[in-house]
């Protein structure tokens, strides 16, 4: 699993490519820990490149968003494919998130 951050047209994006299991949530977290830090920046995951995501890269996804609720952010996902906008439907999470 690799990230990217970058901050674009005031957001804080971070790109996701390839799968977010088990094995790859630890180095992930640590590297959305600036994520965290969106006062005033809605937040956007971008999926496009994501290849699959497990119950703890959902939970990573959901702490994110308690987080930014509180600060007045935004958290959007975008570039889900259908296998992903599956898992985000049958968990509820598809509900929680604004989706681009």
């Amino acid at each position: 699993m690799n990230t990217t951050f970058k901050e674009e047209n005031g957001n804080f994006v971070m790109k996701f490519e390839g799968r977010l299991d088990t094995a790859a949530a630890p180095q992930v977290e640590k590297e959305m820990q600036q994520l965290y830090e969106c006062d005033g920046h809605d937040v956007v995951l971008d999926c496009t490149e994501m290849e699959y995501i497990s119950s703890s890269g959902l939970r990573l996804f959901l702490g994110l968003l308690k987080t930014a609720k509180p600060k007045g952010s935004h958290v959007y996902i975008t570039g889900l494919n259908d296998d992903l906008r599956q898992v985000f439907t049958m968990t509820g999470f598809i509900n929680l998130f604004e989706f681009k």
